[in-house]
Formats: C-alpha cells, sequence, structure tokens
C-alpha cells in the first residue's frame, strides 16, 4: 500500500487538527468519489455556548474535495483550497456529519473548462447534519484548478 493511500485510510484520523477538533474519517471510497466525515461535540470542540465551535465545523470539510479532485483528475492537474464561506443555520450540540460527493458531471464540467481556458475556481457546497438530519451549516469550498504547464 502507498504511503499516501495508508496515510489517509488510517492515519489522518490522527492528523493534529482533526485530532483536537474530534474530525473522523468515517469513509472514503477507493475511487475516492465520495467522503463521509463526522465529529462528536467534546470539550474540546465546545464553544462558550456549549455548542460545536464553528471552526472545528469548517475544519471538518476542509481538506476532502482537494484530495478527492487531486486523486481523480490525475498528476496532470494543479489543485488547492482556496477560499471557504461558511454558513451557521443552527447551533451543533451532538454528533454532526458532513458527507462529500464527487460526480463524473463534476470532473467532465471542470475537464471541459480547462480544456477552454488554463484556470479555474469550481465551488462545492458541503452541508453540515445532526443525526436527524437537521441542517447545521452549509459551507461553499472555492477550489482553485489549472492544467500543469
Amino acid at each position: 500500500m502507498k504511503l499516501r493511500q495508508f496515510f489517509l485510510d488510517r492515519l489522518i484520523n490522527f492528523y493534529g487538527p482533526f485530532l483536537g477538533a474530534g474530525v473522523k474519517l468515517e469513509k472514503m471510497t477507493k475511487d475516492f468519489r465520495h467522503a463521509r466525515v463526522s465529529m462528536k461535540l467534546t470539550f474540546y470542540n465546545k464553544n462558550y455556548m456549549g455548542t460545536q465551535f464553528g471552526g472545528s465545523l469548517y475544519a471538518m470539510t476542509d481538506p476532502w474535495y482537494m484530495l478527492m479532485l487531486i486523486k481523480n483528475l490525475g498528476p496532470e492537474y494543479i489543485v488547492w483550497d482556496k477560499a471557504a464561506t461558511v454558513n451557521f443555520r443552527k447551533p451543533g450540540r451532538e454528533t454532526v456529519v458532513a458527507e462529500f460527493n464527487l460526480t463524473e458531471e463534476h470532473l467532465r464540467e471542470i475537464r471541459a473548462t480547462l480544456a477552454a481556458q488554463n484556470k479555474m475556481d469550481y465551488v462545492f457546497k458541503v452541508e453540515i447534519k445532526d443525526k436527524e438530519g437537521k441542517l447545521i451549516a452549509e459551507v461553499d469550498k472555492v477550489l482553485y484548478i489549472r492544467k500543469k504547464s
């Protein structure tokens, strides 16, 4: 097993920012098209009001689409997280979950755009929900993508 794959599959849950916030990768498909991440409410990610700290909610969404695109687009592309906007909808008072889905349609759109222009920004929307499916926060993840020279 390659070191990067081993890191993602087994060690990423021990990555400092995730460990401190309590972020856990529950599932990543072998094709890097779907991921599920959760975060329990703990002493370490609880804010003054006793709910999920906003920075921890964002942290659980941070690297996933970048990693998924890198794996699916291949080495001829450069992918970076560029920006994000978080809209908090409801206080998180328990375990929260975010799911990430990279479709063939996303990949076709990205490749077609980059065939016509050098670089692009692509926005993915992520919903963070509680265990009952109630919306806690919405995150717009902006990724910078370009072909390598």
